[in-house]
């Protein structure tokens, strides 16, 4: 159990887990939720404020070289590259930071670009790459010493559904090989689909844990309707779980335009459905899409907390 706290803000509060060989273990939450944090302590790129964390058997609060050693790591963002190198010496330079052989780099290199589809750009500068081939060269640089442990910091953010489909895939190969992952991702399918178990952090701590398919089981007791259309808020939400019915409601704003969708928990949602209806057009919004829907990730969640994974 670790915790990070900065003057009156505490980033990670007594969060606790493990991650066996083998396993994708997925970190969910909202922006400031801690996910970032977490990853930049067991990396040692930050210390705890208290506690200490095991990497393959090696103390982080006591052993840091060793942690390192076992870990491969991919931080979201582009700047963790050298942009005046090329792809390739810029794995050349991570891969001498741990002390490689050079036969071993050369093959490891040669197999690494290739497989994220770099191999006809290795000699360009990343500065001349696309924001995808950075994140995809940033991803081979967490494979460089096929390391037990191996840290993935929003693997697919940006990227195409192409990319994302190949980072996707040799995520899984990487399981299939024995390696321990930590993956934090915004993606809710990803996380879904990707994590053998998921833990959901808000401010700081984990507010539920568990296989994604025991997570949603557990949120299954009430309908859940998904509203899509104008003009709606999080006053919106507030207004709605008033009703006796709602257990909770949240609103998120939809990514292109103007639209918003309102997600509600309700018993018996298509008795209540004409009174959120009815309220709506009192409200003058406008409602272009309803549906009953499967329970996801973003509904245990919801059901924890009250507000979206989005906000």
């Amino acid at each position: 159990m670790f915790r990070k706290a900065a003057r009156t803000v505490v980033a990670v509060d007594g969060i606790s887990f493990s991650v066996p060989k083998g396993e994708i273990f997925g970190l969910l939450g909202p922006n400031g939720a801690g996910k970032t944090t977490t990853i930049k302590m067991l990396c040692t790129l930050i210390t705890p404020s208290s506690g200490d964390a095991l990497i393959n058997g090696f103390s982080l609060a006591k052993n840091q070289q060793k942690v390192r050693e076992n870990l491969g790591v991919m931080l979201t963002g582009e700047r963790t590259l050298y942009w005046k190198l090329t792809g390739r010496e810029n794995l050349e330079y991570f891969a001498a930071l741990y002390h490689l052989d050079p036969a071993y780099t050369k093959k490891r290199i040669e197999e690494l670009l290739t497989l994220v589809g770099l191999k006809e750009r290795e000699n360009m500068l990343v500065e001349n790459y696309s924001t995808g081939m950075r994140i995809r060269l940033s991803f081979a640089k967490a494979l460089l010493n096929e390391a037990p442990v191996i840290l993935f910091d929003e693997p697919t953010a940006s990227l195409d559904p192409q990319s994302s489909r190949l980072i996707r895939d040799i995520i899984r190969d990487l399981k299939k090989g024995g390696h321990a992952i930590i993956l934090t991702t915004h993606n809710m399918e990803e996380a879904d689909t990707l994590s053998d178990r998921v833990a959901i952090i808000d401010h700081g701590r984990i507010v539920s844990l568990g296989p994604p398919s025991e997570l949603k089981e557990k949120v299954k007791s009430s309908d859940i309707i998904e509203i899509e259309g104008r003009n709606f808020s999080d006053q919106t939400a507030a207004a709605l779980q008033s009703f006796g019915e709602v257990s909770k409601a949240a609103y998120s704003p939809v990514e292109s335009g103007e639209k918003g969708l309102l997600r509600i928990h309700a018993e018996k949602g298509k008795e209540v459905l004409p009174k959120i209806l009815e309220f709506l057009v009192r409200k003058q919004t406008s409602v272009t899409r309803v549906n009953f829907i499967e329970p996801t990730l973003e509904d245990v969640f919801i059901a924890q907390t009250g507000r979206s994974l989005r906000d």
